[in-house]
């Protein structure tokens, strides 16, 4: 058996006047999909657990059946191992955005989709001018203690030697048209946590370093070359850095130990360093693919080859796509629908008329993370549809078989009217690799 997730990111979503009232998923020309939602078993699945943010690295790795409060370090120590920047025991990674600011507002939380070759410029620059940090404490921070590594395009990741994680950050694209005073970091503790070395700077002072680097940085990008190019061009200009999501060196077991008898190899497919650095930790080999963007201009046809030959090779694979959530993080609803049918044209179908050849049972889900609802603009906690479909009938020995139950097509409300109703925790990805029977839909949580 062979096991496929494909990952539509934000996909999910709320009725948009634009759609006539319908979701993007319920508005696209996706039979492929609704294919796959005809002939196999659907449910809503909770990736976000209560009191977490609906961040792409807590709805993965929720998805992916990890306990949240045991795993999760942050976003940017998950990103610096797709990096493979090491994280030591005495640093703080995070993720560090370049953003535009238009006066004391967020514009957007991507600097109009940099490219990466302009933020490396930026993010070399900031690195050749860091000065020394005097903190409202007295304390002294060196620039030899602080280093911007380039990610892509907008998505570049922070450490710091002594950092403190405790410290709220806001996820910029949380905040999209607001001011951007209020949410400059803030220390959650004035004392040290318990098991926090002396060694490291406190919360109130790792706060007091990110607002100043982020006051310096809007200083130094103001008048760069690459932000006064972007501005004649009529291009949003990248003049501030966003650090958020701080968190130490992750401790994970990989889903080959978790699951030993179903995923031996894996791979997982991608353009953003957030995946990669899951896919990482899950024990999952990174494959990149040219052309890719994370963005609507992806090289969808080269990613669905790609998940095409890692399923030759290794039993599971993680093919994730970005395109769906900018689109919902643009608020761009005609946009989002089209992401959703290039997704079942470009890489469902591409896959389906590949493995469908095959003499050893594919076992496809098709889901999102979390939903990036055009409204917002940004990502919510709402449960997400799914569906678990199988090229061909289960054998003696296979994992548990997948069934077709009465839903007809893919899309939120549809997939509540699934067998599988409303999962949670491990139950999603114990039922896809065949370990767990399903409880009966009647038993299950409804919302």
């Amino acid at each position: 058996m062979k096991y496929l997730i494909i990952l539509a990111d934000g996909a999910a979503d709320e009725p948009v006047e634009l759609l006539g009232d319908k979701t993007p998923l319920q508005a696209a020309r996706k039979p492929y999909i609704d294919r796959l939602a005809r002939e196999g078993v659907n449910g809503r699945l909770i990736t976000v657990p209560e009191g977490y943010h609906p961040g792409s690295e807590i709805a993965h790795l929720g998805l992916l059946g990890y306990d949240i409060s045991k795993v999760f370090e942050g976003r940017g120590s998950l990103e610096a191992a797709s990096m493979q920047v090491p994280i030591e025991r005495d640093e703080v990674a995070m993720r560090c955005n370049v953003i535009c600011l238009d006066g004391d507002i967020i514009k957007n939380h991507s600097a109009g989709n940099i490219s990466t070759q302009e933020a490396d410029e930026l993010i070399k620059t900031l690195n050749e001018q860091l000065p020394s940090f005097t903190l409202d404490s007295g304390r002294v921070v060196e620039p030899s203690d602080i280093r911007f590594f380039t990610g892509v395009s907008y998505r570049h990741l922070l450490k710091i030697k002594g950092g403190n994680k405790h410290v709220s950050c806001t996820p910029p694209h949380d905040r999209i048209g607001k001011p951007w005073k209020p949410e400059l970091p803030k220390n959650e503790y004035d004392v040290f946590r318990l098991n926090e070395p002396i060694t490291r700077l406190s919360p109130k002072e790792t706060a007091d370093l990110l607002r100043k680097l982020i006051l310096w940085s809007q200083g130094i990008l103001a008048n760069h070359p690459v932000n006064i190019k972007r501005i004649a061009e009529g291009k949003d200009p990248a003049n501030s850095i966003w650090p958020w999501s701080l968190g130490y060196r992750p401790q994970m077991q990989t889903l080959m130990s978790l699951f030993p008898e179903r995923v031996r190899t894996g791979a997982v497919i991608s353009a953003v360093d957030l995946i990669f650095g899951i896919g990482v930790y899950c024990g999952l080999d990174k494959v990149t693919v040219p052309g890719t963007t994370g963005l609507w201009d992806t090289n969808y046809e080269g990613k669905a080859d790609a998940a095409i030959e890692q399923l030759k090779q290794k039993d599971f694979v993680f093919l994730h796509i970005e395109a769906t959530d900018e689109a919902g993080h643009d608020g761009d609803a005609v946009l989002k629908k089209t992401c959703v049918e290039d997704i079942d044209s470009r890489v469902v179908a591409r896959i389906l008329k590949e493995v469908e050849k095959w003499d050893e049972p594919v076992r496809i889900a098709v889901l999102p993370d979390h939903p990036t609802p055009i409204k917002y603009r940004t990502h919510t906690t709402s449960p997400v549809p799914f569906v678990i479909w199988q090229s061909k009938p289960s054998q003696p020995g296979d994992p548990v078989a997948i069934f077709a139950d009465d839903v007809q097509s893919y899309d939120e409300d549809a997939a509540a009217k699934g067998a599988l109703g409303l999962m949670k925790d491990d139950e999603f990805i114990r039922f896809f690799l065949g370990e767990t029977l399903p409880v009966p839909s009647s038993k299950r949580i409804v919302k």
